[in-house]
């Protein structure tokens, strides 16, 4: 790049900067997501949801549903 164009595109260096953390951000989002661990804590914070009144059980019916096909397409297989 140029001196001249590096001039000119100076103003949107921040709004690159701003793509990149965003990226970035959402690579480790989906990393989380699948990660098995995670899958895991969500699925007992669920069940102490359902414990507690919070959920019904067709909520939570769902829920487990959606966490145990994330944990087998995580390799984890299923918990129960």
């Amino acid at each position: 790049m140029g001196l001249f164009t590096g001039l000119l595109l100076l103003p949107l260096a921040p709004v690159r900067g701003t793509i990149w953390i965003a990226e970035k951000l959402m690579e480790h989002a989906e990393l989380e997501l699948d990660d098995e661990r995670t899958v895991r804590r969500l699925l007992l914070d669920a069940e102490a949801a359902l414990e507690r009144g919070e959920l019904t059980e067709a909520d939570y019916d769902r829920i487990e549903d959606e966490l145990l096909e994330r944990l087998e397409a995580a390799g984890g297989g299923e918990e129960r």
